[in-house]
């Protein structure tokens, strides 16, 4: 960062300029050392901040995160200090985002900082649960095991988003690629063949006529249906971004038929997740729910945990809060609560999330293998039909001259 400054040098004379430090006081330190005596100082921003504009579209993957946990733990583990080890690790990371926050983390640490506490001003980087993990570890004197588990953890979703996006890939390009044939169809195949029956004057077949007319109506109003259309996408987009909307969204989504169950597994099964993660690093269990809480991505389950964990605190358990909840898997609060009356909790858990996530990963299999021949069969439809109708049109006007 550049500071512009005002200063008396040691024979008196007032001058001015620029300096580069990482903060006001280490400027103000810097200057004393040249001699300096400060008498204003102000941080001055360009217009064009390349630091700024490179973080905000640099994104750190969590592959990224995984590799640097590993890293980490392997040198914490070899005796190798904290901060030595964020050094050497920052000058092997390729990302400069994720290579300047692991700068700005071993400068906190020198001035007295906590790793947790250092990770946790790097949101973008490292969740409020990483950083809460850390901070457990920190407490255990066992930083390198929970940086592994953490690892494990983020590695986990990672394997699953990747399985998904790739089996969604075909799919989505011939979806694209089938809009984009119907689109030239419509605008430039269909009004020339119009023309030409409508030369001829030939009487022609319902279909044709009816194909016809919504190709004259596209080439009219398509415009305004295109407009029409972004309105809505615009208006809805707004909605879902306020509180009531986005969880209007997660419960309708939640009802979808096969994908709503899904999402609920997911959910439910990186839930017990995190909380079988966060009670074996040492956390206690009200903030164990209040970090899971924070990692759910569908509100209506977060407004359901968040239930549960207001009735933990006023001492009601964790399981029987849990059998009031719709949302939650009778599996879960079943293993729960015997988790509870065993002592081992967090082995109960990894045991419900590897059964939900088991049962998710059956579900999406069976939905991803029946997208594409349905995509097949909806775009066979529509493909057989312009064709029908295109020949019936033909062998129409054929009989039609002959006759």
């Amino acid at each position: 960062m550049d500071f512009a400054y005002s200063a008396y040098t040691e024979d008196k004379r007032l001058v001015k300029g620029k300096v580069s430090a990482t903060s006001e006081d280490a400027a103000t330190e810097l200057l004393s050392y040249g001699g300096y005596k400060v008498v204003s100082l102000k941080a001055t921003l360009p217009l064009l901040n390349k630091e700024k504009l490179l973080s905000r579209f640099s994104r750190i993957k969590p592959a990224e995160i995984v590799m640097f946990s590993r890293q980490l733990a392997l040198l914490l583990e070899s005796g190798t200090d904290i901060v030595t080890a964020l050094d050497l690790l920052q000058n092997q990371i390729t990302n400069q985002t994720l290579q300047k926050i692991i700068g700005e983390v071993a400068s906190d640490i020198r001035g007295g900082s906590s790793l947790s506490k250092a990770l946790g001003k790097h949101p973008r980087a490292f969740s409020s649960m990483y950083s809460q993990a850390m901070a457990a570890g920190e407490q255990g004197g066992n930083m390198e095991v929970v940086l592994k588990q953490m690892a494990d953890y983020v590695e986990r979703g990672v394997t699953t988003e990747k399985r998904i996006k790739g089996a969604l890939t075909y799919p989505v390009v011939v979806v694209i690629v089938a809009i984009v044939v119907i689109i030239i169809m419509v605008t430039k195949v269909f009004p020339t063949f119009i023309n030409l029956y409508s030369q001829l004057g030939a009487n022609l077949p319902r279909l044709m006529k009816i194909l016809m007319g919504l190709t004259n109506w596209t080439n009219h109003y398509g415009l305004y249906l295109l407009l029409g259309v972004l309105i809505a996408v615009i208006a809805i987009y707004l909605y879902i971004r306020t509180p009531a909307g986005r969880y209007r969204r997660d419960t309708l989504m939640l009802r979808v038929p096969i994908f709503g169950r899904i999402i609920q597994l997911g959910e439910l099964s990186r839930c017990c997740r995190t909380m079988s993660l966060l009670i074996r690093v040492g956390l206690p269990l009200p903030e164990v729910l209040a970090a899971t809480i924070r990692g759910i991505g569908n509100k209506a389950i977060v407004e359901s945990m968040a239930r549960v964990q207001q009735k933990l605190i006023r001492g009601e358990g964790l399981s029987k809060p849990m059998t009031t909840e719709k949302l939650i898997m009778p599996l879960m609060t079943q293993m729960v609560g015997v988790g509870e009356e065993t002592g081992n909790l967090e082995n109960t858990l990894t045991t419900v999330a590897q059964s939900l996530e088991a049962e998710a990963n059956d579900k999406t299999n069976t939905a991803l293998g029946l997208i594409q021949p349905v995509i097949t069969i909806i775009l066979g439809l529509v493909v057989g039909f312009i064709v029908l109708t295109m020949f019936s049109a033909l062998y129409s006007v054929y009989g039609q001259i002959k006759g």
